[in-house]
């Protein structure tokens, strides 16, 4: 019981000093300047982490980074503990991006930082790591929340609090995983987004539905019709490009600024001089930005 109740302590707990380490390391670019590692391990010694949230690595991500080995080598170590079923081998903890991209620049030894990390621990790198560069799509960083959960005893109150995300984000990205694994296949290949496929959760069929989506390029609210067993809109017109098709003004200019710095996010605005009406695009980066976006503009006035 005792030994469960370790297993299951509080998400966060000494986070900080567990973060140390891989912030820093995890700056693909390899332009900060380099931890001094613990030791050199051959390749063949270091073996992936199986609980790692990240299940795809873009290939051409790892040709680039293969190609700045090749030519500067490993400059940020890997970060790795002792391997809990083999003690003569390691286990990546943060940095297999790396150890990937060094095989294939015919590496045969990588510079590491050797940590003494719990399960726990090892995930909650992972997963946050993950999270905090954007790597994960939504399916990947679902299962990783999903992980902490049901491995671990954590909550979705404590995942928020410690992983700096709204509650609504974890448990809306936590149904994604109630959906058919053809359609959770369509949100990882980037053809579906979250915001589609949380619409297709409680849907009879999501897998047609998603693939009408697909075909028609419907917009999430259209989405949103489709799924409540509403008929498929004809598929849209694209606007006439000449119709937005001006110089703007300086007053223009200044105020898509202003909008852009208040917001964090990029704004513009088409307006035809001499008319009344327009339009104001906002464009978002993360979900967590649209989170922002929307509760500012449900502030009752």
């Amino acid at each position: 019981m005792a030994e469960r109740k370790e297993q299951r302590r509080g998400l966060g707990r000494g986070l900080s000093a567990l973060m140390a380490d891989v912030a820093p390391v995890e700056q693909e670019s390899q332009t900060d300047a380099p931890r001094r590692p613990d030791r050199v391990l051959p390749v063949e010694l270091i073996s992936p982490n199986p609980d790692q949230p990240r299940r795809t690595f873009t290939q051409s991500q790892l040709d680039d980074l293969a190609n700045s080995i090749r030519t500067k080598g490993v400059i940020q170590p890997l970060i790795v503990r002792t391997d809990p079923a083999q003690p003569d081998r390691f286990q990546i903890v943060a940095g297999e991006r790396r150890w990937r991209a060094a095989q294939m620049a015919q590496l045969h030894e990588v510079p590491v930082l050797v940590r003494d990390l719990d399960d726990t621990e090892v995930l909650e790198i992972a997963i946050i790591e993950n999270i905090q560069r954007a790597d994960l799509n939504p399916i990947e960083e679902a299962a990783g929340y999903r992980q902490l959960m049901f491995k671990f005893g954590h909550t979705q109150e404590k995942l928020a609090e410690a992983l700096g995300k709204s509650r609504s984000h974890i448990a809306n990205l936590l149904r994604l995983l109630n959906l058919p694994e053809t359609v959770q296949e369509m949100v990882t290949a980037g053809e579906l987004s979250a915001g589609h496929a949380r619409t297709l959760v409680t849907a009879r069929d999501p897998e047609s539905l998603a693939q009408t989506i697909v075909s028609k390029g419907l917009s999430v609210r259209e989405a949103e019709r489709l799924a409540k067993g509403g008929e498929a809109p004809a598929p849209r017109r694209q606007p006439d490009p000449a119709s937005y098709s001006f110089d703007k003004d300086a007053d223009t200019k200044a105020l898509e600024a202003d909008l852009s710095a208040a917001l964090g996010m990029k704004v513009q605005i088409d307006h035809k001089p001499g008319q009344e009406k327009g339009r104001v695009s906002i464009a978002y980066d993360t979900l967590e930005q649209l989170d922002v976006l929307c509760s500012i503009l449900s502030r009752p006035s």
